[in-house]
């Protein structure tokens, strides 16, 4: 009877044992959507989630078969099983990586996606809701270059477009014209007339827009950043989307939108502007999406670093 707990003395390794038939090297190989525990070491407390980690070396040498894909799931489930993620603690992984391939690959890199979740409050009253944020961790540790981290995330916002409100004012103007003919105008009547629905005849188009960003952290960087990202970029919009909100927080919010009245391009140049002026970032690449209520088509704008 064959004992299975000494199989593994016997069981062959094709990757280490055997040449690749078409020699060669390659940048990448390893594993994508690999699903782990995630407990983040941030800037600001965030329940336990779920990670989709990719996890992938270098094939340096032209005349290997394959990697040990096997290490480098092994060293993964080891972090991410046992203790808080950080980008200190995706940097000594991307090491391990390398020290488990050592005769094999020159460079290692790993990303973890996940969603995270944030109490966001109310603009006017007491009341406040969960908001769920898509982010990407990433290091990228080459043997020329160093290791280079990296902090991507998403934030939804409301954009009204600045053309489609001038236009309103002139159709509220022209509608004013029409209704008050005279020189003599009583003010009553015209705060009564713009508080109906025959006053403000026309109103601007807006929509649900969303701004991906992707920064290239400093090295020294460790505690994931990102209430400190994402309040930036929300604070220099004006209108990311709300929680839970009651009349006075709509209302709130629809001022918001009246005094930040934004094409794509605004909000791009907004975001670069806010990232240029802060010392935690080296590199940052941006895209605005702006998914447009007038058309079937998005309006996009991008930008990044030098």
């Amino acid at each position: 009877m064959l004992d299975s707990t000494h199989q593994t003395a016997t069981l062959p390794d094709i990757a280490q044992e055997e040449k690749a038939h078409i020699g060669g090297q390659l940048q990448w190989v390893g594993m994508s959507d690999i699903e782990m525990p995630l407990q983040l070491n941030a800037d600001v407390q965030v329940k336990t989630g779920v990670a989709r980690v990719r996890a992938e070396v270098s094939l340096d040498d032209s005349a290997s078969k394959g990697i040990h894909m096997s290490r480098l799931y092994l060293a993964c489930d080891r972090l991410f099983s046992k203790q808080s993620v950080d980008f200190d603690a995706l940097s000594a992984l991307t090491d391990e990586f390398l020290d488990s391939h050592r005769d094999l690959s020159r460079n290692a890199l790993v990303e973890v996606e996940s969603d995270i979740l944030l109490r966001r409050k109310a603009l006017v009253t007491n009341h406040a809701g969960w908001r769920s944020y898509p982010i990407k961790l990433t290091v990228v540790n080459c043997q020329q270059t160093g290791a280079a981290r990296y902090l991507s995330f998403q934030v939804v916002y409301s954009s009204t477009c600045p053309c489609s409100a001038a236009l309103a004012r002139q159709l509220i103007q022209d509608n004013f014209d029409r209704q008050f003919d005279g020189d003599m105008v009583s003010k009553a009547d015209v705060v009564t007339w713009l508080g109906s629905t025959e006053g403000i005849n026309a109103t601007p188009h807006s929509q649900r827009s969303t701004a991906v960003v992707k920064i290239k952290l400093n090295p020294n960087q460790s505690r994931v950043p990102v209430e400190y990202f994402i309040e930036t970029v929300e604070n220099t919009l004006q209108t990311a989307v709300q929680t839970a909100v009651k009349r006075a927080d709509e209302q709130a919010f629809a001022l918001r939108n009246g005094q930040n009245l934004m094409f794509c391009e605004d909000a791009a140049r907004r975001i670069k502007q806010a990232l240029e002026k802060s010392d935690r970032v080296q590199q940052f690449h941006l895209r605005v999406t702006h998914h447009e209520s007038l058309h079937p088509h998005d309006a996009t704008a991008e930008a990044y670093s030098r």
